[in-house]
């Protein structure tokens, strides 16, 4: 299970030798290429999954799982800070004019075990990730490829069909969840990958530990080892940093960002407007079935007190839709605003008066934000009761049992987060449990034409309907901060799901 401080830091402090050797602090840490000090531990603290986590990169419901995939695994393709995927593990990628037919071609890269990566492990591995079976979290993305009529054309070529045409399909192949397998993998307990780090051993809600890769095909890291420990507190991880017991603290709060931006021994690395922040409603059970009170939510909030307040003024109010600042954004919807009165008369008509609000402390800013939103909606009417969800089952309790509650993610390609969140074959993925099929028709148009504009007009409307029906409302969009210590170099503030992110391969402890 994930610990408390007090028990980490203790576990760390008599475990002697075991602990990672610390180099001495420098002045400039965090940012750079890669080149520095070869050798030592590395210590990343994150919120961790408890006892159900295991390691099979196609489902990666937690940072957590998708930090361990990314220094085990690679995928074909790798996310961009603006969301644009280049090859990765590929080497190049290339459409027919139908836009139903790609051909990949893969570079020269070995699995830890010394097989070669082969075009067979990648169809084995987009099969895997297609099928319901495996609940993978890059499902629907996969969903319309032919796999009867994909085929390897050699070991390094492979060509997939699909079903219908999709022009964005590349963009899957950098997907968090698409990381490639051997051919015939069914067990993950000791995970075999081509990425920058070989397994060494997991805890499920425990430690992993892993060790640098000295064949990666795209130059051996510097770190001898890599290991991720389960810290579920905020205040835990930022002073296990504090202490030297770890080198990386995942996901600070703004406070503590300040905090560690004053202090010599550590520095802070900011992607701004990097996390989107979520407070979804059930639209499949009462009360927020009834249209009125999800409009008299969103017009009860003061979206303006929640940034400066919650977010501590590193991020800025939300407008109810996903992507901002990304492609495919629709720029002219007008910001929702405050309407107490108009809000107040929705919930009369709707005859609710209590709702339920779960939180937990999965992200930083939820406390705050809780205590503003219950203010804010008693203020329209509404008396919220909390309930607070262990971080360790928090996703999956409220996907399933909550009918209003926090989510944040971090930033994805709009038609990515549609794909996976937003139509009627993903509604038991939902967090809204939202059925749209205008949505499914917005969504088929876009990937089926040629045609930039008509692509972007599409993914617009489809966004445009998410927020008038409250589908998926984002009240902030926050800054995302993670803790190093300053002798910590080749890491970057990096959004969430991109290649950089959470990205130890050039890492080094001075």
């Amino acid at each position: 299970m994930p610990v408390s401080r007090r028990s980490f830091l203790a576990g760390l402090a008599g475990a002697g030798a075991a602990a990672a050797t610390l180099v001495a602090c420098g002045t400039g840490g965090g940012e750079g290429s890669g080149s520095g000090e070869r050798g030592g531990r590395l210590r990343a603290a994150f919120v961790a999954g408890g006892s159900t986590e295991t390691l099979d990169p196609a489902t990666l419901p937690q940072f957590v799982d998708q930090a361990r995939a990314k220094a085990c695994f690679d995928t074909l393709g790798r996310w961009e800070q603006d969301m644009s995927c280049t090859p990765r593990l590929a080497e190049s990628w290339e459409a027919d004019a139908t836009g139903t037919r790609w051909r990949i071609t893969l570079k020269d890269a070995t699995f830890h075990d010394g097989r070669p990566v082969r075009s067979a492990d990648v169809l084995y591995t987009y099969r895997r990730v297609a099928d319901p079976a495996t609940t993978a979290s890059a499902a629907a993305l996969f969903s319309t490829v032919d796999f009867t009529a994909s085929r390897a054309i050699g070991d390094r070529e492979l060509e997939i069909v699909l079903g219908a045409p999709n022009f964005l399909f590349p963009v899957a192949l950098g997907a968090l969840g698409s990381e490639i397998v051997p051919e015939g993998t069914t067990n993950f307990a000791a995970p075999v990958g081509s990425g920058p780090f070989r397994f060494v051993s997991f805890t499920p809600g425990g430690p992993a530990l892993y060790k640098r890769n000295d064949a990666y095909w795209d130059g051996a890291p510097l770190l001898d080892e890599l290991e991720f420990v389960p810290v579920a507190d905020e205040s835990a991880r930022v002073g296990a940093l504090l202490s030297g017991q770890v080198q990386y603290a995942h996901d600070i709060r703004a406070t503590s960002a300040q905090q560690l931006e004053s202090d010599s021994r550590t520095n802070v690395l900011v992607a701004p407007l990097a996390a989107f922040q979520f407070l979804y409603v059930k639209h499949d059970r009462p009360p927020f079935n009834d249209p009125r009170l999800r409009e008299a939510l969103v017009l009860g909030l003061d979206r303006e007190a929640l940034a400066r307040v919650a977010l501590l003024g590193r991020g800025r109010p939300g407008n109810d839709m996903f992507g901002t600042g990304l492609q495919y954004y629709p720029d002219a919807v007008p910001q929702r605003t405050r309407d107490v009165e108009r809000a107040k008369t929705l919930v009369r008509e709707s005859g609710v008066t209590t709702v339920e609000l779960s939180t937990g402390v999965t992200d930083p800013s939820w406390a705050s934000a809780t205590q503003l939103v219950v203010a804010q909606l008693a203020e329209i009417g509404l008396t919220v009761q909390v309930k607070t969800v262990p971080p360790e089952t928090y996703f999956a309790d409220v996907r399933k049992n909550a009918t209003m509650h926090f989510g944040r993610t971090g930033t994805l390609p709009i038609q990515n987060w549609i794909a996976t969140t937003q139509l009627s074959t993903m509604i038991d993925n939902s967090f809204g449990k939202v059925n749209d099929p205008e949505i499914d028709r917005l969504y088929n148009e876009a990937l089926s034409s040629s045609d930039e504009a008509t692509r972007s007009a599409a993914i617009g409307t489809a966004l445009t309907r998410i927020h008038d029906s409250v589908a998926a409302p984002v009240w902030g969009i926050s800054d995302w901060n993670v803790g190093v210590s300053a002798n910590v170099k080749g890491l970057s503030g990096s959004r969430p799901n991109t290649y950089d992110w959470a990205n130890f391969s050039k890492a080094s402890l001075g």
